[in-house]
């Protein structure tokens, strides 16, 4: 079982002075964080309802329901977290302390979580705000917090590895059920269990177990098929760690799938690699996807290529930097991103490496180390 200290301390309390220099630089003197997986990364409470108004000067303010009066104080004050924490039963009480402060504090300019706030949400924010500050303006910040979450420091990136040291470990440790009459579905559970067992929290997203025909589907759902003998197996997966996600596909056969898939699967192999040798601080994102993209186009699958090369990992099992041939900018050290090229043939199955990386200066560290051999 993981003992979690053992890992590095996450350094929680600057994180809302980082962010407030965000906000200067936006031109806007608050930021109102609604997104749990935000204010998660800025306080440390790990509840299912609050909020936190971000003031370029001042303190926070913390509101939350009564469910979590004692475990917001006790949250707040281990991550050594500097904050007015306020417990209203209603959200429109919430609301009103917080208009109370933005009217205290004399803001002018106030940004949204415009990504992660509905049109109803918005509307009660602009009600209730502008009866406390009638001049108001609240404006889409854009993703502040998300940008400031990209770059994991050293605890962060303890817990990735953590979770990815779990999930290789329980794969390992079941792999040689398939092709003896399990279902997808009774594979996946034995791995969420598995992982489980080892100390995750719970899945980064629900596994992904595709077999034969149904490994053409990228996102396809385990079902009660049969895993069989000599055909293809998409396997992926990961857990949380302490909040922070893993993430990991392999592609696996019981037996000798057959000189086509054989062919396939080494070719995304290939690609794989060429991506993952091309991860490192300040390459375009746009490039790395190319390494992988030219490979399987110059095979006569560009086309089954389906989706973007990778995405950033953290709190959330997809979040910045986006891996893609349409992505703007470049990885940055510290960044933890996968490369996962897959190539899906309808009718007849499909494959799918992914690798989960720490970016470095002049080479990148891979986080998941289960083995990449097709026949089990």
């Amino acid at each position: 079982m993981l003992d979690l200290s053992t890992l590095a301390p996450l350094d929680i309390a600057p994180r809302l002075d980082r962010v407030r220099e965000r906000i200067a630089a936006a031109g806007l003197d608050a930021l109102l964080v609604t997104r749990l997986p935000n204010v998660r990364y800025l306080t440390g409470f790990t509840g299912s309802a609050a909020m936190v108004l971000v003031l370029q000067r001042g303190d926070a303010v913390f509101v939350t329901d009564g469910r979590y009066r004692d475990q917001a104080a006790e949250q707040l004050a281990a991550a050594g977290v500097t904050a007015r924490v306020h417990v209203e039963i209603l959200v429109s009480d919430q609301l009103r302390v917080l208009a109370a402060a933005l009217a205290d504090a004399g803001v002018a300019t106030l940004g949204l979580e415009g990504h992660g706030v509905t049109w109803d949400q918005q509307r009660q924010f602009a009600a209730i705000f502008s009866e406390a500050v009638p001049a108001i303006e609240i404006v889409s910040a854009g993703p502040i917090v998300d940008e400031a979450r990209r770059v994991k420091d050293a605890g962060e990136v303890a817990r990735i590895a953590a979770a990815c040291a779990i999930a290789d470990d329980a794969f390992a440790s079941i792999v040689g059920r398939l092709g003896t009459g399990v279902t997808e579905r009774e594979f996946a559970l034995a791995l969420e269990f598995a992982m489980r067992e080892r100390g995750a929290s719970g899945n980064s997203f629900d596994p992904i177990i595709a077999s034969g025909p149904n490994g053409a589907m990228p996102h396809a759902r385990p079902s009660d098929r049969v895993v069989e003998r000599n055909e293809l197996v998409v396997c992926d997966f990961g857990c949380i760690v302490d909040g922070y996600c893993s993430d990991m596909t392999r592609t696996v056969s019981v037996g000798d799938p057959g000189p086509d898939a054989r062919r396939i699967y080494d070719v995304v192999l290939e690609a794989q690699q060429a991506g993952c040798r091309t991860v490192r601080d300040g390459v375009d994102l746009a490039v790395i996807d190319d390494a992988c993209r030219s490979i399987i186009s110059a095979a006569g699958w560009g086309e089954l290529f389906s989706h973007s090369t990778g995405h950033g990992v953290g709190i959330e099992i997809h979040e910045a930097p986006r891996v893609a041939r349409a992505a703007g900018g470049s990885v940055l050290l510290g960044d933890v991103v996968t490369v996962e090229p897959g190539v899906y043939l309808t009718g007849v199955g499909g494959v799918r490496i992914e690798d989960t990386l720490v970016v470095g200066s002049q080479t990148s560290d891979a986080l998941t180390t289960t083995p990449k051999e097709l026949v089990l």
